[in-house]
């Protein structure tokens, strides 16, 4: 019988196949659809510390090879997450994990503080793709510095594992990801979305209202598959890619490039029973391909 299990810093997941925030609500939202307890884990939209109403619309449009979105972490808050929808999911046989996000340091603090005490809570994502305010604006994780001081401050309020969001929109995403390794952090995604831009050509105006927007969707897959290879060549962290992956091939070749486990994202969107239908996939896809334990193939195009 083949081998699916794999372990991202310190928590071991039943199989590789994560949901990818902002794609999959609280999960609860997909249960008529798939039986959550298959998924390794799925990933809780963006949380921040308080209420947040997100962009003004229209926030998202559909591109050939899949979606742009400027959604703009609209969600409840973190006491409402945790009063409303924890008692709900912490249930799951599966790992429910919180992606954060904040305007400041101490925002992404304050909530990784008020999450640290749930058990149920296996690992926190942080988001640094957000904009720091206190500095013009600039997303936390366009700059090394500032990524490394986000890890460091996280890891300081919570023994969860950290796994620090990469974004691909910066010169050098390996100088980032190093510099998280060091502070810290426990493992490392990437990618999130790449910035892009529609264009209404009947009104000449920009499709999205707040311009541009996060790109997301099989066409970025191959551009995640090199930023996932060239960060498990310079880390020792453990990666989970994410970005475009939509089969149970994407899979393989994510944990062939480099990732122990996998975010399936905008996939969802437009078949709510993907997820399923790639961990129901792997095991004859594995015996296929004469792969005994996933974890032999990590990376395994870097053992040259």
């Amino acid at each position: 019988m083949v081998k699916l299990g794999v372990n991202i810093g310190g928590l071991y997941l039943k199989n590789p196949v994560l949901t990818a925030s902002g794609t999959f609500g609280y999960g609860e939202e997909f249960a008529d659809f798939i039986d959550l307890n298959r998924l390794g884990g799925f990933i809780i939209k963006g949380t921040t510390i308080n209420h947040r109403e997100g962009n003004p619309y229209p926030r998202m449009a559909e591109t050939p090879s899949g979606m742009l979105n400027a959604v703009g972490l609209q969600n409840k808050g973190v006491d409402y997450f945790i009063e409303n929808i924890y008692p709900r999911i912490k249930d799951v046989d599966s790992h429910v994990i919180v992606n954060v996000s904040g305007a400041t340091i101490d925002d992404y603090v304050a909530v990784c503080e008020k999450l640290s005490p749930l058990d149920k809570i296996n690992a926190i994502e942080i988001n640094i793709s957000c904009p720091n305010v206190h500095n013009g604006g600039m997303a936390f994780g366009t700059s090394p510095e500032a990524a490394a001081e986000v890890t460091a401050a996280v890891k300081a309020v919570t023994t969860k594992p950290v796994y620090m969001k990469l974004s691909p929109n910066v010169t050098d995403i390996v100088a980032i990801a190093k510099a998280c390794e060091a502070a810290g952090a426990d493992g490392l995604c990437l990618i999130n979305t790449v910035l892009g831009m529609r264009i209404d050509i009947r009104r000449r105006r920009p499709v999205i209202a707040n311009r541009y927007g996060g790109y997301s969707g099989s066409g970025i897959f191959p551009l995640a598959l090199r930023m996932v290879n060239q960060v498990a060549r310079a880390t020792s962290l453990p990666i989970i890619g994410c970005g475009g992956v939509s089969s149970a091939e994407d899979v393989i070749e994510m944990m062939m490039a480099g990732a122990t486990a996998v975010e399936i994202g905008a996939a969802n969107l437009t078949n709510p029973m993907v997820a399923k239908e790639i961990v129901d996939r792997l095991p004859a896809l594995m015996d296929e391909l004469k792969i005994d334990k996933l974890t032999d193939i990590i990376g395994i195009v870097n053992h040259e």
